[in-house]
């Protein structure tokens, strides 16, 4: 999808865990932030491996325990094109 910087913005709310990716070909490096960019907690570095994946969402499952967030943002990074996906944290398994 795509969406205008301003139709981005409009999708983040104080319920609303921002996940930060910066991907790579062998480990990717995540960070999570609330709606005002507040950080939470230490990066995670991941290998670009079902279980790097894996653990990226118990970490981010984590975090948004921890700081009553009840949606994700997920925004990656992959050379010159951002993606952004909104969507529920109950949508994820393991919840």
């Amino acid at each position: 999808m795509n969406y205008t910087q301003n139709q981005k913005i409009s999708q983040i709310t104080p319920s609303t865990l921002v996940i930060g990716i910066d991907v790579a070909k062998d480990k990717h490096v995540a960070r999570t932030q609330d709606d005002r960019g507040l950080e939470f907690g230490k990066r995670l570095i991941f290998e670009n491996r079902i279980h790097g994946f894996e653990l990226l969402l118990e970490w981010a499952l984590r975090h948004a325990k921890e700081n009553s967030k009840d949606q994700y943002h997920l925004w990656c990074r992959t050379n010159r094109t951002l993606l952004a996906k909104p969507c529920l944290l109950s949508e994820c398994k393991g919840l």
